[in-house]
C-alpha cells in the first residue's frame, strides 16, 4: 500500500476535482468518484472497473482487484479530499462507464426521467428502479450527471447494478 501526506500530491488534487468539479472535470479524467466503505463494498461486489481506492487509518482496506492503486492518507488528508463534511474513510475512482443509448433496448422495463436536475432525486430514483426490477434508467433532457458524486452516493450501488444511458429527445 502506497502512503501519501502531502494535500499537494496530483492523485489528491485529481480527488478534489472529481469531487468539486462538473461534467467536464470527470469526462476528462475518464473516471468518477465514490465515497464511503459501504459504495466500495458494493463496487467490487459488482465489479466496478475500479482503478484507485484511498483509505484512512482506521480503515482495513478490502481485497481489490489486480491493478487497483491502493493509498493510504492520514485522517486529515480524508478531510481535505472528501466531499463528505464528515468522511467515512474510503473514497474510489472508476473508469467512466458509456452512458450512450443502445440503437435498440432488448428488455421491457425502463424508467425515463425527463429533465430532473436534482442529483440526490437521481440517485435515489434510480436506487429505487433498480429495487423493482427495471432492466436500465434513460436520463433525457439535461438530467443530473449519473456520475456526479452526490449521485452515485444517493444511488447506494444501483449505479454498478442497472445501466444508465443518456440522451436528448424532444417530446419524451
Amino acid at each position: 500500500m502506497e502512503t501519501i501526506t502531502s494535500r499537494k500530491n496530483p492523485l489528491l488534487q485529481k480527488i478534489r476535482q472529481l469531487s468539486t468539479g462538473g461534467r467536464s472535470v470527470r469526462e476528462k479524467a475518464g473516471e468518477y468518484l465514490g465515497d464511503g466503505v459501504k459504495l466500495l463494498e458494493e463496487a467490487l461486489k459488482w465489479d466496478a472497473p475500479l482503478t484507485t481506492v484511498v483509505v484512512s487509518p482506521e480503515v482495513t482496506p478490502p481485497d481489490l482487484p489486480d491493478g487497483t492503486r491502493l493509498v493510504q492518507v492520514p485522517k486529515d488528508v480524508m478531510e481535505t479530499i472528501s466531499p463528505m463534511k464528515t468522511p467515512q474513510g474510503a473514497l474510489f475512482l472508476a473508469r467512466l462507464p458509456d452512458t450512450a443509448p443502445p440503437a435498440r433496448l432488448e428488455r421491457r422495463r425502463y424508467l425515463v426521467l425527463d429533465g430532473v436536475q436534482d442529483p440526490g432525486n437521481v440517485g435515489t430514483i434510480w436506487r429505487s428502479a433498480d429495487a423493482l426490477g427495471a432492466d436500465g434508467l434513460l436520463l433525457v433532457n439535461g438530467c443530473a450527471d449519473p456520475y456526479s458524486p452526490k449521485v452515485v452516493r444517493a444511488s447506494m450501488g444501483a449505479c454498478f447494478r442497472l445501466p444508465v444511458w443518456e440522451t436528448t429527445v424532444e417530446g419524451l
